[in-house]
């Protein structure tokens, strides 16, 4: 394991908050770690191995929405430092990347670091989050006219509301948009992203940079 992953994970497995973040904010000030870096090598990773030995779930709940929360503090501290690496990168694009989760979908972090990804590729990147609603969105998409449609799904079980959310986007969308899924539901069989009618399906950065330079709006 990255040894700047290590020391995070002292900090994180005591929930010390304060501790965990002051740390990834002086390797970020210090430029000892880029953002990619940050979210695949240390949050990510974090997040998807947290473990809990304690007998009670309802502790073990309890603990995993504290770490949830230093992870998030983390990544919105984090934001100055997508834009100044946005900027040393030099990369602009015209396309509108929308970031979102199906209903009763609330784990919304991934989406979130998935936001910040598309940033960095010089798109102008709409975060709506967690647990959204069908008919609230197609109303945005008219007003926005996204040309990527990012739905990040983690619990495997709402992937029924998934492949329900991209028909009826599919159905209002009035331009070229390529939806693209992401997420632990997708994890274990990459081939359910296109069964429920994504046109592509996404776990990494470099993932991310290779749709958007594909020219989707073409």
């Amino acid at each position: 394991m990255d040894e700047r992953a290590l020391e995070f994970q002292k900090y994180f497995n005591d929930e010390n908050k304060e501790q965990a973040v002051s740390y990834i904010l002086r390797l970020l000030h210090d430029k000892t770690i880029d953002i990619v870096s940050l979210y695949e090598l240390i949050l990510a990773p974090s997040l998807n191995h947290i473990m809990c030995e304690h007998e009670d779930e309802r502790i073990c709940i309890w603990k995993e929405h504290i770490k949830s929360g230093i992870v998030r503090t983390i990544v919105e501290c984090a934001y100055p430092f997508v834009m100044e690496e946005r900027k040393m990168r030099g990369v602009k694009s015209s396309i509108t990347a929308v970031i979102l989760c199906p209903p009763e979908e609330y784990h919304d972090i991934g989406a979130r670091m998935a936001a910040d990804f598309f940033t960095l590729c010089g798109c102008d990147a709409i975060f709506v989050g967690s647990n959204t609603p069908y008919h609230d969105f197609h109303h945005a998409i008219s007003m926005i006219h996204p040309d990527i449609i990012a739905i990040s799904v983690s619990d495997y079980y709402n992937l029924v509301a998934t492949k329900r959310m991209i028909e009826e986007i599919r159905s209002v969308l009035t331009k070229h948009c390529q939806i693209i899924v992401g997420g632990c539901a997708f994890q274990r069989n990459r081939q359910t992203a296109i069964k429920i009618g994504a046109d592509d399906y996404v776990e990494s950065f470099a993932d991310i940079e290779r749709i958007v330079r594909s020219g989707v709006t073409e």
